[in-house]
């Protein structure tokens, strides 16, 4: 399922830390968590050369270190220091992000900080001060999804390292792990995570194929696209789902009527993907494990915030005549735009301009 990817507001850690608010304890905490990652970095070419490394490990960071230059040298991504040291967490997942939403309603929460805005989730380095934030919400009522994120970005901040937890499946995962995060230092627009996740996603999805054609890697690309392809019939299954709910939601039912419709919804959900992936699928259950979990508007809210735009995004990727440096120019005025009008000038673009 898709990836979520936590940014941590490092300024906005220091400032809330020394002003003393109420949300001191939990940045600060986010600080410690990424000072200890960023103290705990060795550098990936100091690996490769180092004969006491690892083959395993030699061969993962040179892999790394091909895929961080092609961001640079053919995405247009930031040419800096982010993506050339590697931390081993000593984990399956570096943080843990935690996303609410009420009962009946679509909309997540959000959380507001200093210099980077507000974002529809929190994440924590600690599984105990993640899972005291879950009861906490829990008893407010809300909708509560928590998942396991494998990779973050600062913004440019920070000389961002990659983790062990970005090397759990093959070299195409990682690329685009790599493009995704680089991308969010190419722009980003306090306040609209929906609209950055979608970029990113879209820059990971244009780069990896772009990738994997230098490589001559045919049989990686064919893979790849079918990949992109069942993600997209998923996604319209879910987005049939929300418009049902949307729907339960904003009629005259009773809290009880519309919890049982909720419930119905999400059944029909889960039979219409089994019959999807046993029937179109071949069987393939890459996605069972998310369907069969528990299922809110809270988890729900999370798949629209990094999906519901890269149509569209792409859509201008083309329209950039697939030029990254245009691309970017072209996002970042629509950035500058005022909120309530960004997303509608995304979709109805008509130029790169």
């Amino acid at each position: 399922m898709t990836r979520s990817f936590y940014r941590w507001a490092l300024l906005a850690t220091l400032t809330l830390t020394l002003a003393g608010c109420s949300g001191a304890g939990y940045l600060a905490e986010s600080l410690k968590g990424h000072a200890g990652i960023m103290l705990a970095r060795q550098s990936v070419s100091k690996l490769i050369a180092d004969p006491a490394t690892p083959e395993a490990l030699r061969a993962q960071m040179a892999s790394a270190s091909a895929i961080r230059q092609f961001a640079s040298d053919h995405l247009d991504l930031p040419d800096n220091a982010s993506y050339r040291s590697y931390v081993d967490v000593g984990r399956d997942y570096v943080t843990i992000a935690v996303y609410a939403a009420p009962e009946f309603s679509l909309a997540p929460l959000v959380w507001c900080f200093p210099v980077f805005g507000c974002v529809p989730y929190r994440g924590y380095f600690s599984r105990e001060s993640a899972v005291k934030t879950v009861r906490e919400l829990n008893q407010q009522g809300l909708d509560v999804h928590v998942t396991g994120i494998t990779a973050y970005s600062t913004l440019g901040w920070s000389s961002d390292p990659l983790l062990s937890t970005m090397f759990r499946s093959d070299r195409t995962y990682l690329a685009s792990l790599v493009f995704h995060e680089l991308a969010h230092q190419r722009v980003y627009v306090n306040d609209d995570t929906a609209f950055n996740e979608a970029f990113a996603v879209a820059v990971e999805m244009t780069g990896v194929r772009k990738w994997l054609d230098s490589l001559g890697d045919q049989a990686g690309l064919a893979r790849y696209e079918a990949g992109l392809e069942r993600n997209a019939e998923f996604l319209a299954l879910v987005a049939k789902t929300k418009t049902e709910l949307a729907r339960i939601y904003a009629g005259t039912g009773t809290a009880e009527q519309k919890r049982a419709e909720k419930a119905a919804a999400i059944s029909r959900l889960r039979a219409r993907y089994r019959r999807m992936r046993d029937e179109s699928w071949g069987g393939y259950d890459g996605y069972d494990n998310w369907v069969e979990s528990p299922v809110n508007n809270a988890k729900l809210a999370a798949v629209s915030v990094y999906n519901d735009l890269v149509p569209d995004f792409l859509r201008l990727f083309d329209l950039c005549a697939q030029d990254y440096p245009g691309f970017y120019a072209a996002v970042a005025r629509l950035g500058r735009l005022p909120k309530a009008k960004r997303a509608d000038a995304l979709r109805s673009a008509k130029s790169c301009g």
